[in-house]
Parts: structure tokens; sequence; C-alpha cells
């Protein structure tokens, strides 16, 4: 089992102690795609799982999600947050066990999702139809300092709603002179690097684990596509994500690794619980 490096009220006390100050900003890797972003004494939270509901719901079948990873946090404890995002609908992304704490935790949050995805969202979370803020692509919103602007995600492809609504998407963030992309489920689609680069980033968190159709379950980005995007959209780092979670979708991030040293990319490993602070 993954052990995070720290922890329930070590990491509490890690995201608090820097909580005044003013130069850069900070990035915690809470585990699969959720990375909590701390700037200028603002939080926000990309697409958080912290439960076992899906090991919980598969135990019995014949696909088992075994968890590879102690969880970070338990979620009631991240009293701090702005805004957090779903960029899809599949649990791992938006997770009543996960979401519905972290909402009773922190009153004033603003929460971000695609504007397709609405009515399941709220049925699955049991919130108030007009409580999310629905984005498509390249739309954005302004919230506690942060621009968050969506874009869109292949999971396996793109796909939209009657209204033309993105169902899967990945989010561009701006605050202060920082940009972040945060990809959501992704594959590599046709004209990916034009929709991205423009924004020139300066941190990309990017998925390794890959599309293997045996798994029986979206894809996204292999280790190698992810080194390379990296590359093409000209991030200034790349940390990559949605590993050392369930047992039977994994990667091994050394693969990436080497993969990002052939590209000749700045990247980092970041380890659960691990903070990565960005000037």
């Amino acid at each position: 089992m993954v052990k995070p490096i720290q922890k329930d009220k070590e990491l509490i006390t890690d995201i608090n102690s820097t909580i005044n100050k003013t130069e850069g900003f900070r990035a915690w890797w809470l585990g699969q795609s959720g990375f909590l972003i701390q700037y200028q004494g603002k939080h926000l939270l990309f697409d958080p799982y912290l439960s076992d509901s899906l090991s919980k719901k598969y135990a019995q079948t014949d696909k088992p999600h075994t968890r590879i990873s102690e969880r970070v946090v338990e979620p009631s404890m991240l009293n701090m947050v702005d805004v957090v995002t779903s960029s899809h609908n599949h649990t791992d992304h938006l997770d009543a066990e996960t979401l519905v704490p972290i909402f009773e935790n922190n009153p004033s949050i603003k929460f971000i999702i695609p504007e397709a995805n609405r009515t399941f969202v709220c049925e699955r979370l049991k919130c108030e139809t007009d409580f999310p803020i629905g984005l498509n692509d390249l739309q954005s919103v302004d919230i506690e300092g942060f621009k968050i602007t969506g874009v869109p995600a292949a999971h396996n492809s793109i796909e939209r709603d009657e209204a033309g609504n993105l169902k899967f998407m990945g989010f561009i963030v701006s605050f202060g002179t920082y940009k972040i992309y945060h990809s959501g489920d992704t594959l590599w689609y046709d004209g990916i690097v034009e929709v991205l680069k423009d924004f020139k980033v300066d941190l990309a968190f990017l998925p390794i684990n890959g599309n293997k159709p045996e798994r029986r379950v979206a894809g996204n980005l292999n280790f190698e596509e992810a080194a390379r995007l990296g590359k093409e959209i000209g991030a200034k780092l790349t940390i990559p994500h949605h590993y050392d979670l369930f047992e039977f979708n994994t990667e091994n991030p050394e693969n990436f690794i080497q993969k990002a040293e052939e590209y000749g990319i700045n990247y980092k490993i970041l380890q659960l619980g691990e903070c990565i602070e960005v000037f």
C-alpha cells in the first residue's frame, strides 16, 4: 500500500502554515487527479476523490477497484476550500462521499462543472440545481482571484449534449501571473495542442495511466503522450496524475520520467500529500 508522505492533520497543518505567503503558489497532490492549489490565501481544489466509494461499489464484481494507496485526507478536514471542480461525471472526479463533506465544511464554496452535466451532478450530490457553476469550452468565470476557463477533453471522445455543451472538460486556471492546466481525463485529440499552447501554462497536470480496452473503462493519455503533450504546449512544468489509486488502472511513473527526460521537459513526480511551491 502506497503511503502518503503526510496525511490528515499533518497535511492540514502544512496547508495552513503557508496560507499567509504572498509569493508564488503551492500545489498538493491528494491522489488520483486531485490537487489543492493555494494562492494569496485562497484555495482551489481540482477533482478530489477521497473516499472508498468505488472500492465498495465494485467489491463483489468482476471489476474490483482495489486500492493500492492510502487516502491522503478525510474530506471534512478540508475546511479552507474556496473553489472545487468536477471535470466530468465519473465517480473518481465526482464523488458524493468526498464532495458533500467538503461543501458542508465550506459554506461559501463555489463548484465548477461542465454545464452539460448539471442535472446528473445535482442528482448525485443532492444539491440545488443552481448551485454548480457550469462552463462550456472556452467559457470563463472569475472566482476569488481565479479565472477558470473550460477546455475540451476526450474521454474517450469529445462528447456534447444536445445544446452543444461539453460533457468532459479540462480547466485552465489563471491567477496573478500564473496559468495552470488541469486535464481532467483525456486522450490526445486532433487540435489539443492548438487549444492549449496559446495559454502558455506554467504548470500542466496530465494523466499517464493510458487507454487499455481490457480495463473496460474510458482511458487517458499514456506516459509517452503526457510527456510529449507537456513539451508541445510549452508547459514550464509537467506533473503526472491518475495513477497509484486502483490496482487495475495505474501506471509506473518511472516510465513517464524516462519519456520526460527524452523530451527534455521540466517535470516533477509528487508523492501523495506532497507540496510543490512554484515562483
